[in-house]
């Protein structure tokens, strides 16, 4: 390798490398790993460097093997899943597309103690829900001679091998590609009392489930990935240099700070293509896009969702402080690595010849990226509550895409038909068999699985927009970045996000929604209501003013507001708490009433039915007219999106 180039490749990370450290940075890793690209293994060593942040003496370790969620039919993750996940399904009639991980090797470096006599399977979601899995082994725990008292580090030298899937389900190979996530023995989070409610300290470390994805400590990784020559690397982080070997292998190292994870790509056919974008902070960020060539022709658009996300999140919620973003496109019979997030790294999604106005590639491209705040710097708890990543994200997406296309446009502009992102979103939600089957808060595998999506993504980001439009853009911005600044970094959880708006809203809004707004969340986040309001009646007297009724269909009480036009032009707003079943009004000026809106400004966008939320007496004229005719655009819009997806 040229000196030069050398230096190109360090300086990504020079400024992280010299900054402060970020996070508290107590589960380090340095990882040797050797990829077999032949018979799609791994042989890894690693160096994990543990602090106990906890007042607590740790007298155990509990660590993921996430790997062995693949290893055969039984596991608790084939077992919920079927051995499918979206749409993807794994032929389980052959041997070699199972995966599997093991811990070859483990010593204490405090005592120079092997514990891996020691490791010891355990299933703590089956016990705790009343049943057992005993072919469950994505959860290790080893038991310690010596405990790690508060404050102290153990270091701890691990050899480990693992055998990849074939890619259904986020991590795996497919031919010659490879998704390298999930990958190595990962130690949980150690929660004291008092974090996220606990009553005594103890280990955050689930099994491995169908819908749940990933919770973990902050850390600095080193990480040296060795692969044959001619395979192109992608990897968390950036990369601290390469080293070519005489049995035709190259060595790849990498380096990131401030993170809660690592993964990692080799393919021999990737087209890379670099660029960069500059925030208000004017610390550059590199963007590498690792296309499959048969796709360069959409690299621009990657890059400019990419772009368009990274300002939108730098605007309006906090700074991005990672030097790289690495942007994977697999290979269209590898889609199950698509569409997925890792600290620094993201896979996308695409194929050939989309159009432009089918904006699936930018719509991932945005979607993974905003993890990077919510799953990174938020490191919210996906195990327990997805929400706070998948829905938040969600609702970000919403607001990006829309902002960045238009909000009648944001999602799909073909051949006449149109959907924004955030109607997408909300159309997700209403359009449930049930809205009111379950809450969105909750352990992931306790959700209804048919339903885990609407309730995780839609739900969340349609009562986010209705949040959003209760209080208004600017205190929803004020919410957010308070939220963000108080608690990247740090691990929230719901009483973390309601205690800011409990703070910010009664603030800005005074006594408005009253003092807090847990009669809000009560409802659309540890409620299973439904919000349905309808203008039933609007009658015009001769001798008196007119009146209209409002039902209240649904059992979500949300104040609301009408808007009435007058046949001479005028036209006013009206308020109601929306409590009662059914409330009358009386208009209060004099004059014939053309036609009346409930929720004109669509601020409630969790309204399951906006198709009777006008009333008119000219119905050439009607708003109702106009909605209906939207929303049924809208529903056509779905309907052949879906069918282009299948």
């Amino acid at each position: 390798m040229r000196p030069c180039y050398l230096l190109l490749l360090l300086l990504p990370g020079l400024a992280n490398a010299l900054a402060p450290p970020l996070s508290p940075r107590n589960a380090n890793y340095r990882i040797d790993v050797r990829l077999n690209t032949d018979t799609k293994r791994l042989d890894g060593k690693q160096t994990l460097t543990w602090r106990n942040t906890s007042p607590d003496q740790i007298r155990e370790l509990q660590f993921h093997m996430y790997l062995n969620a693949f290893k055969d039919a039984n596991s608790t993750f084939m077992r919920e899943s079927g051995g499918q996940l979206r749409g993807d399904a794994l032929d389980k009639s052959k041997p070699q597309n199972f995966g599997w991980t093991k811990l070859t090797a483990l010593t204490d470096q405090r005592t120079g103690e092997s514990l891996i006599g020691q490791v010891q399977f355990i299933q703590p979601d089956d016990r705790a829900a009343g049943t057992f899995n005993p072919d469950d082994r994505t959860v290790i725990r080893v038991p310690l001679s010596r405990p790690v008292a508060p404050g102290e580090t153990i270091v701890l030298d691990m050899a480990f091998q693992a055998k990849l899937p074939k890619i259904f389900a986020r991590t795996g190979f497919d031919k010659d590609f490879f998704l390298v996530g999930q990958w190595f023995p990962k130690i949980g989070v150690y929660e004291p009392a008092g974090m996220r409610g606990r009553n005594v300290g103890g280990w955050n470390c689930h099994q491995f489930h169908a819908h749940s994805e990933f919770y973990a400590d902050y850390g600095t990784y080193d990480v040296a990935i060795t692969t044959p020559q001619a395979f192109k690397i992608g990897a968390t982080g950036w990369q601290t240099g390469e080293t070519s070997l005489k049995d035709g292998h190259r060595t790849t190292r990498w380096h990131a700070d401030d993170v809660i994870d690592f993964a990692w790509t080799a393919s021999p056919h990737y087209e890379l293509i670099d660029s960069q974008w500059q925030g208000k902070s004017g610390v550059p960020v590199k963007i590498r896009l690792m296309m499959q060539p048969e796709h360069s022709d959409q690299a621009q658009r990657h890059f400019d969702a990419a772009k368009a996300a990274l300002a939108y999140f730098d605007t309006y919620l906090g700074r991005y402080p990672y030097s790289t973003l690495t942007i994977v496109d697999p290979p269209l019979r590898a889609s199950g690595a698509a569409g997925m997030e890792y600290p620094t790294f993201i896979t996308a999604g695409t194929s050939w010849a989309i159009p432009n106005g089918l904006r699936f590639p930018e719509m991932v491209t945005v979607h993974e990226f905003g993890h990077q705040y919510f799953m990174l710097l938020l490191a919210s708890n996906e195990f327990e509550e997805a929400w706070l990543d998948e829905g938040f994200n969600q609702y970000y997406e919403g607001r990006i895409m829309d902002a960045t296309f238009g909000p009648q446009r944001g999602m799909v502009d073909w051949f006449g038909f149109r959907m924004g992102d955030m109607e997408a979103s909300r159309d997700g939600y209403v359009h449930m068999d049930n809205p009111a089957i379950s809450p969105s808060y909750g352990n992931v595998w306790q959700l209804p699985s048919s339903n885990y999506g609407e309730l995780t993504y839609s739900k969340t980001a349609t009562w986010l927009r209705t949040l959003d439009g209760l209080v208004g853009r600017s205190v929803m911005d004020e919410i957010m970045q308070t939220y963000f600044n108080r608690w990247q970094f740090k691990h929230p959880n719901a009483q973390s996000f309601i205690d800011v708006v409990n703070d910010v809203v009664p603030r800005r809004l005074g006594p408005k929604y009253g003092p807090n707004l847990n009669w809000f969340f009560d409802q659309v986040l540890f409620g299973d209501q439904v919000c349905d309001y309808k203008l039933a009646r609007l009658t015009n007297r001769t001798n008196s003013p007119a009146t209209l009724r409002i039902d209240r269909l649904g059992d979500m009480q949300l104040p609301v507001e009408v808007l009435v036009h007058y046949e001479n032009g005028q036209e006013e707003t009206l308020f109601w708490d929306g409590k009662a079943r059914t409330h009358t009004f009386t208009a209060p000026k004099k004059g014939r009433v053309v036609w009346a809106q409930v929720d004109p400004k669509q601020k409630l966008f969790m309204d399951v039915n906006v198709l009777n939320n006008s009333y008119s007496v000219s119905p050439s004229a009607a708003p109702s007219a106009k909605y209906a005719t939207r929303f049924l655009f809208w529903i056509e819009n779905a309907m052949q999106w879906l069918a282009w997806l299948a």
